[in-house]
């Protein structure tokens, strides 16, 4: 199921990440870059499931063999990573981005773009209402102000959103 430009299907995207131990694979394959081996993967997605370093050998070794038996053979046929069975090594591809796309982290807190704009819309909302509601020091500043500010805001966080994701958004709109 492949468009042109060999981009990634949403549909497959989201199969893709229907498993979290995918997702964590990804995940670490990502933080780590370059060129891994699969014990090395199953050691840092056992830690980060167990939260413990070094992970349990018990979990090491059923993230192992998951790892080998469905999800790095799933990746792999999806074209986001490139596995070698022999060597048992393993990174990701350049189709990794498509699937990239749909879990991006905007800050090592974990917060999402989907959870920035909405905290950005809470937070102008209420401080355009404190302003209309002559809250102290809040109203000192003309409510057409607070919005202004609040627009800025939200054209700075798509400027940014679309910064970090240009190589993708170039990609698809060469693909109309």
């Amino acid at each position: 199921m492949k468009l042109r430009n060999d981009v990634l299907p949403a549909e497959q995207v989201y199969a893709i990440l229907a498993n979290e131990r995918r997702r964590r694979a990804i995940e670490q394959l990502s933080s780590v870059g370059g060129t891994v081996s699969v014990n090395e993967l199953s050691t840092l997605v056992a830690r980060r499931e167990t939260g413990e370093t070094p992970p349990p050998k018990r979990c090491r070794e059923s993230v192992y063999t998951s790892l080998v038996q469905t999800h790095l053979p799933k990746l792999a046929e999806a074209g986001v990573i490139t596995y070698d069975r022999e060597s048992q090594t393993l990174e990701l591809s350049r189709r990794a981005r498509d699937v990239r796309l749909y879990t991006e982290i905007l800050a090592p807190g974990g917060a999402t773009w989907s959870e920035l704009y909405r905290a950005l819309a809470v937070g102008s909302l209420l401080v355009v209402l404190a302003a209309l509601l002559d809250v102290p020091l809040v109203s000192a500043v003309d409510p057409m102000l607070w919005t202004s500010l609040a627009l800025g805001a939200f054209a700075a966080a798509s400027a940014a959103q679309l910064w970090v994701n240009r190589f993708s958004v170039l990609r698809q709109l060469r693909l109309r």
